[in-house]
């Protein structure tokens, strides 16, 4: 069917079937009101947060938060205990504890590290460039020097420095430097005991440190009004010891000037009561300063230390054991040969002779080694090991210092035939000076071994007098026996013995010399040792010296190089202590017959 203008009219096309599309839902406006509860729920959370927070910091932990802001501005540092002080039997100082300062560090408030080292380092004995670093670690508290003197303390302080502070502490000194420095020891740098008696009584001498909490301002100085507590620390006890000073000084002098003078090694003296074992004197050389101690002889003691073989000061063990046992008398017959072989072995005296018709006190005087080898023959070895021992050898006297020695004492089954001979005349065993001066002790003390002791008492701080224990004593041999050594002894410094230099005007002496060879090391001998033990007055002693010269090489014989020191030593100590002599006559003793 056509349409107007004979056009046939257009079919239209129908959708293809299925659902219909669907519409989107018109774009909503954003609602102001919503929004606005959101940001207040946002603003609600945070201050809950915000608000949680100051109620842990300002109630939960505010005892926490309150150290650890304290703990920025509060110092702890340790007091250190006043260490007690050691003087002499009359009260004369020998080491004690002065004021001093300890200089520090606070980097975080140095404000120029490389300024304040220029003004500082000189006055504390530091180079700048050494002390710039450390004014720049990263902590609050620097140490910087140890117990200064309190008027360079001053010094410092009036420079003003930011970040530089100083404490009290305490300095150890001893006031005569090289005196009894063997003895007394010194203090390492924390204050604790180094050597000699510092070392051996560290706990007794040290104390209890105490503590100072204080607060610093912004200089790392301590703030006057500021918290500052104060635990006090408990000073510790001092000493009184047995050493008279001046006759200690008296005795380092004399065997000082003796050691250059023979050119030895090294020397000993040996003073000492021997009623009561105490040593008035210990002096070595070379010795060192306490207050500096430096070189090879810090901190040694040779009287204790070292071992020696005794030679011929040894043969008054030999003696008293015949005299003891009943073998022997003083005026016992010897004849002794120019040479004597014995056990396969040769032995000679130290000089040349012919055959010698000696006594015992002649065999003692002139030192004999072949007539104490008849002696020590009749004795046997059981007998003679017997009083080796219950003199003290082979085992440390007790005195109380460090690293002491006990000697060399073979045992008896280790004993060979050559053994008993060598020994009875002092080679083949090692002994300490303090050793064989505690044998002539012995027998200036009637036949009574009196341990050896250097302490008389510990003292509070108020100066109240504690006295040590009473030291040990044990009979060796009866006090007859001892009188008629010490009679033998006294021949010993007569013109016909080996130590007329000895003898002392007005005074009787008692005494023996020693020469004995060194061991070298290497199974052979060089050098010698060379020595002379005495007591005075011979019959009623009251004083002994000991007198030790290790290697001598200007002359090496006891009664030559030994002697003289203990003239001098003797003869100082005798005035010093007001012994007047007794007025008595020696005996008239028997060398030959």
């Amino acid at each position: 069917m056509r349409g107007p203008a004979g056009r046939m009219p257009q079919q239209r096309t129908r959708p293809p079937a299925g659902p219909p599309p669907r519409r989107r839902p018109p774009r909503r406006r954003p609602d102001p009101r919503r929004r606005l509860e959101v940001i207040l729920i946002l603003v609600l959370f945070v201050l809950t947060l915000v608000g949680g927070k100051l109620v842990q910091l300002q109630g939960l932990d505010r005892t926490a938060y309150t150290k650890m802001a304290a703990k920025q501005r509060l110092r702890t540092v340790t007091i250190t205990a006043p260490r007690g002080t050691i003087i002499d039997r009359n009260g004369a100082p020998l080491a004690q504890t002065v004021d001093a300062r300890d200089v520090y560090a606070d980097p975080r408030h140095v404000v120029d590290p490389a300024r304040t080292a220029a003004q500082l380092g000189p006055l504390i004995g530091m180079t700048p460039a050494t002390l710039a670093p450390m004014l720049r670690r990263p902590t609050s508290y620097v140490p910087l020097v140890h117990a200064i003197p309190p008027a360079l303390s001053a010094r410092i302080m009036d420079l003003a420095l930011p970040g530089i502070g100083v404490l009290p502490t305490t300095r150890r000194v001893y006031p005569d430097g090289t005196l009894a420095s063997n003895v007394i020891g010194f203090v390492h740098l924390d204050g604790s005991g180094a050597a000699g008696l510092e070392y051996s009584f560290q706990k007794l001498l040290a104390g209890h440190d105490g503590a100072r909490t204080f607060e610093t301002g912004l200089s790392g100085s301590p703030i006057p009004d500021g918290h500052d507590v104060l635990t006090p620390a408990v000073p510790g006890h001092g000493m009184r010891l047995t050493l008279q000073r001046d006759i200690q000084w008296e005795a380092q002098q004399a065997i000082a000037a003796q050691v250059r003078k023979v050119k030895a090694d090294s020397g000993t003296v040996v003073v000492m009561d021997p009623t009561n074992g105490q040593i008035l004197a210990l002096a070595v050389a070379p010795g060192y300063d306490a207050n500096a101690p430096a070189g090879p002889a810090i901190g040694a003691d040779p009287a204790i230390t070292d071992v020696y073989e005794p030679g011929s000061v040894n043969k008054v063990i030999t003696m008293s054991a015949a005299l003891q046992e009943g073998l022997v008398t003083p005026d016992s017959p010897f004849t002794v040969p120019p040479v004597l072989h014995y056990a396969g072995a040769t032995f000679h005296d130290a000089e040349g002779h012919g055959r010698e018709r000696l006594t015992l006190t002649g065999v003692l005087a002139k030192s004999s080694n072949i007539g104490t080898i008849e002696v020590a023959d009749r004795l046997k070895a059981p007998k003679l090991y017997h009083y080796l021992q219950a003199y003290g050898f082979g085992r440390p006297t007790g005195v109380g210092l460090p690293g002491e020695e006990d000697g060399l004492l073979p045992s008896l089954p280790s004993w060979s035939a050559t053994t008993l001979p060598t020994v009875a005349f002092g080679q083949g065993i090692g002994v300490t000076a303090l050793q064989v001066a505690s044998v002539y002790a012995t027998i200036a003390n009637g036949g009574v071994r009196v341990t050896p002791n250097l302490v008389l008492g510990t003292t509070d701080d108020t100066g109240h007098l504690r006295p040590a224990p009473a030291p040990t004593k044990r009979r060796v041999v009866s006090a007859a026996v001892a009188h008629e050594l010490s009679d033998m002894l006294e021949a010993v410094t007569t013109d016909q013995g080996t130590a007329p230099a000895a003898r002392i005007d007005g005074y009787r002496i008692a005494g023996k010399t020693g020469t004995a060879q060194r061991p070298n090391g290497t199974g052979g001998y060089a050098g010698y040792t060379a020595s002379f033990v005495g007591f005075a007055p011979a019959d009623k002693p009251r004083l002994l010296v000991e007198v030790v010269l290790q290697n001598p090489r200007a002359g090496h014989f006891g009664g030559v190089v030994s002697a003289p020191v203990f003239h001098d030593v003797m003869s100082f100590a005798l005035q010093t202590l007001g012994i007047a002599p007794t007025g008595t006559r020696p005996p008239k003793a028997r060398l030959t017959w």
